[in-house]
């Protein structure tokens, strides 16, 4: 007998997958404890945007848990440009931190890109500075932006180790997630299509994706419609909305049709977002063994761009 009971995608637990990260910072932060390495993060936050005050005391906080030296700096809403960049300078040189990162987005009029680019590379655990973006296209070690390296993390933890010859599909193309994100899959053996808002007929190429990252910042944009039958959605979006049953995140996928078709979904919240802040602290931890590396060889580590 055919069972008439529907089947449903299941949930990639980001919560879940994102603790088993942070597992492993944690061993390794003990383990370097005992070699008296201590990894530590500066993270500057300007003016009092109150999202960005959630984001980083969720960051300062886990950080703690892991072990890891965090080092909190704020600046008012009128600080300059001057003196963010004198900060980012001080941390450049203080040779006790291995992570800078800066809370974006900044108050008018401060250039942010001007702000990310002074930071130094091999501190940058973000991943934006153009010397790590070049690297990474380049298949050189490099911090890489946090949000794709959480959504590989997700895809192997699902789809297995071999991600060899699968089709995926980027939905967006943002320096932040869709532009690294199609890299890091191409490095891992995908064919890759990047679907953007000039894209001719989005949902047929979409529909041709046994992986599909959605990062385009549009609401339940992705429905049933869009998704060939058995794919893996990895949904980025984060989109606060307000409807008949009050203000409520949603992601860029409509996750109750979706679900229908899908074979493994991320689910908003508690898909991708918890794996964001796990991959801040490992590429903490990156940069600690890259500027350790670096200062073996004799070298400063803002000099040292070829990593591997």
């Amino acid at each position: 007998m055919i069972s008439s009971t529907p089947t449903f995608a299941r949930d990639i637990d980001g919560k879940a997958i994102s603790a088993k990260v942070l597992d492993e910072v944690r061993e390794e932060v003990l383990a370097l404890a005992g070699q008296q390495i201590y990894p530590a993060l500066a993270v500057l936050l300007v003016g009092d945007d109150p999202a960005s005050h959630v984001y980083v005391r969720n960051k300062l906080l886990r950080a703690k848990e892991v072990g890891i030296r965090s080092l909190e700096y704020r600046l008012p809403e009128t600080a300059s440009q001057a003196q963010v960049l004198e900060l980012i300078a001080q941390l450049n040189a203080d040779p006790t931190v291995n992570g800078i990162l800066v809370q974006l987005p900044l108050p008018a009029p401060i250039d942010e890109q001007a702000v990310i680019h002074a930071i130094d590379p091999i501190k940058d655990v973000d991943g934006f500075h153009r010397e790590n973006v070049g690297g990474l296209v380049q298949g050189i070690e490099v911090l890489t932006p946090c949000t794709p390296s959480g959504c590989m993390r997700l895809l192997h933890e699902t789809c297995g180790d071999d991600l060899s010859g699968l089709h995926a599909v980027v939905i967006g193309r943002s320096n932040i997630v869709g532009k690294p994100m199609a890299t890091l899959l191409l490095q891992a053996n995908c064919s890759v299509s990047v679907v953007h808002s000039r894209s001719v007929d989005a949902p047929a190429l979409c529909r041709l994706a046994d992986i599909v990252v959605a990062a385009v910042g549009r609401p339940a944009l992705i429905d049933a419609s869009w998704l060939k039958p058995g794919a893996v959605v990895i949904d980025v979006g984060i989109n606060r909305i307000t409807s008949e049953f009050g203000n409520r995140l949603v992601g860029d996928v409509d996750y109750a049709s979706a679900r229908t078709v899908a074979s493994a979904i991320t689910p908003v919240p508690g898909g991708v977002g918890p794996m964001t802040i796990a991959y801040l602290l490992k590429n903490t931890l990156i940069a600690s063994r890259l500027q350790r590396a670096a200062q073996a060889r004799g070298q400063q580590p803002e000099d040292d761009l070829a990593l591997n």
